[in-house]
């Protein structure tokens, strides 16, 4: 332990010092210093799913990529436990991930990727499970780390599918939650158990939770899914719902996924890039009147975390 205090105090001279050689830190160490009254006030948006294969990383990493037209310092955080898949969409490999930040190998700036597409990742580790057993000391130690983040106007945090408590926490901790399902049938009853299992777990939530359709045939299609979903959570489950918009089922999404690339890249003209940018605008018109910030997200998903280990 001895060893690891002194290493992160090394550390932390070096931030202080300036020695930094990532260009993507570099870029958030200046805005830090930057006198900025909403500088900690990174809006956070939690995407998730009912179940696997609904296209939530695709969105995640989609939406980053509009935020980030419309003049946004974004971070797309990969949450998802041992699958991560954000760097695999962007055809990376990163050297670096969370795991090594819980261990105190590395730091949040030196894990930090920017990409050729105008935002950053952190890849995900399965060591994100850790995060629940820490001391004190160490968590405390890893929020000051992720707390770097809030430097970001928006921060993406693609969770992986189902209700385990890590993707209920993260949820719960967000400004925006974002539910994506497809007209599927399986997909549509996957999406209402999650949002069931939020309803039972929270008794108020201060974020506003969206739905997204994805691959749909039309806005009709996808109207009809959400209007269904949104009626049955208001009057079985009380809890409100909004719809965000829909993606269509477009060919050329999957021709981009093949190609380790964002649509929004690939074909930055056809429907379903045209979908997310509308998605994209209209969250930023329609913004949280006060946004919670990292720190605070982070000390509550961390002390939820403590909660269930209580019970």
């Amino acid at each position: 332990m001895e060893d690891q205090a002194e290493k992160l105090r090394e550390i932390m001279k070096r931030k202080k010092d300036g020695v930094n050689a990532n260009p993507v830190s570099a870029r958030l160490s200046s805005a830090a210093k930057t006198p900025s009254k909403s500088s900690d006030k990174a809006r956070i948006i939690t995407v998730t799913s009912g179940k696997g294969g609904v296209g939530k990383t695709n969105l995640s990493v989609n939406m980053a990529l509009a935020f980030a037209r419309l003049g946004k310092k974004v971070v797309v955080m990969d949450a998802d436990l041992g699958l991560a898949n954000v760097n695999v969409m962007l055809n990376m490999i990163p050297k670096y991930n969370l795991y090594h930040v819980i261990k105190k190998q590395k730091t949040i700036r030196e894990i930090l990727v920017e990409t050729e597409y105008g935002i950053s990742i952190v890849a995900g580790a399965s060591g994100f499970s850790q995060i629940a057993n820490m001391g004190e000391e160490d968590r405390k130690d890893f929020i000051a780390e992720l707390d770097t983040l809030s430097n970001a106007d928006i921060i993406i945090i693609d969770t992986s599918a189902g209700v385990s408590s890590n993707v209920l926490d993260f949820i719960a901790a967000a400004d925006d939650a974002v539910i994506i399902t497809t007209p599927e049938p399986t997909a549509i009853t996957d999406a209402y158990g999650i949002i069931k299992i939020i309803a039972t777990e929270y008794d108020s939530l201060n974020m506003g939770l969206k739905l997204v359709v994805n691959r749909a045939k039309g806005a009709a299609q996808a109207k009809g899914v959400a209007d269904r979903m949104i009626n049955i959570a208001g009057q079985f489950l009380n809890l409100k719902v909004d719809y965000l918009g829909f993606i269509y089922d477009d060919p050329a999404v999957q021709q981009a996924v093949f190609t380790q690339k964002p649509f929004m890249v690939v074909a930055p003209k056809c429907q379903a890039s045209n979908c997310v940018q509308h998605i994209v605008d209209r969250m930023n018109r329609n913004k949280p009147e006060e946004t919670t910030g990292f720190s605070a997200m982070l000390k509550r998903l961390f002390g939820q975390s403590q909660d269930r280990e209580r019970q």
